[in-house]
């Protein structure tokens, strides 16, 4: 499981006391999103500094991997911020994110991020969506047969429906990503809505709660 926080902005650096409060129901295996703020992934020493320290605590907290990735100005994957959280992981297995799928060359990216010791990438195959992306994911995951390279976990859009069409188009598909979620009208009955607490324009009104349906299924399409 991958487990972040901030769904509305595509995920952020979990809380250690959420991890925390998981680990007391169950020993599943959680890598933790590490990403400090919303927007691109040109990130400052600082915050490739801040990450580290939080890989750290997550790991003491009971994270058994992470997911991390930064670019470089010209959409190169970095390795020097790449490297200095790898090791921050101390041998915890890492995935890449979809920061492949705005780096400048999908396969470029993705042969960096096998150097570096990455097992898993996960990207929608450089588009929108999955769906949109085959022609990318069929890429690189010829590219990872290839080169015994990491596994690609398909994202962006996965519902069970989705997993049964790509399985058809793309046979060596093997690996999906989904965050399954649901919206979930507020339960307040008092709406001040002309004072935003983040982006004018934000619902701020809707709740985001993973589905337990959807989630049973995805693995069912998983395992058909």
């Amino acid at each position: 499981m991958e487990l972040c926080g901030a769904l509305a902005v595509g995920g952020l650096t979990p809380y250690a006391a959420l991890l925390g409060q998981i680990r007391k129901e169950s020993d599943i295996p959680i890598r933790c999103l590490m990403r400090p703020r919303a927007g691109d992934f040109l990130y400052t020493k600082e915050e490739v500094k801040m990450l580290c320290r939080q890989i750290e605590v997550l790991h003491c907290a009971g994270a058994t991997g992470f997911v991390l990735g930064f670019l470089n100005a010209d959409g190169t994957l970095n390795r020097a911020a790449m490297q200095d959280c790898i090791a921050a992981c101390e041998g915890a297995p890492v995935t890449l994110h979809r920061c492949i799928d705005v780096s400048e060359n999908l396969e470029r990216t993705y042969r960096v991020a096998h150097e570096l010791g990455v097992d898993t990438v996960l990207t929608s195959g450089g588009a929108t969506n999955c769906l949109l992306g085959q022609d990318g994911l069929a890429r690189l995951l010829t590219l990872r047969d290839a080169e015994s390279g990491p596994e690609v976990l398909i994202g962006a859009g996965v519902n069970a429906e989705v997993i049964t069409a790509l399985r058809k188009k793309l046979p060596a598909a093997r690996a999906f990503h989904m965050s399954g979620k649901t919206e979930l009208d507020s339960q307040m009955q008092f709406r001040k809505e002309q004072v935003p607490m983040g982006l004018p324009g934000l619902d701020e009104w809707t709740i985001y709660q993973t589905d337990p349906q959807a989630i049973l299924a995805a693995r069912a399409a998983v395992d058909a």
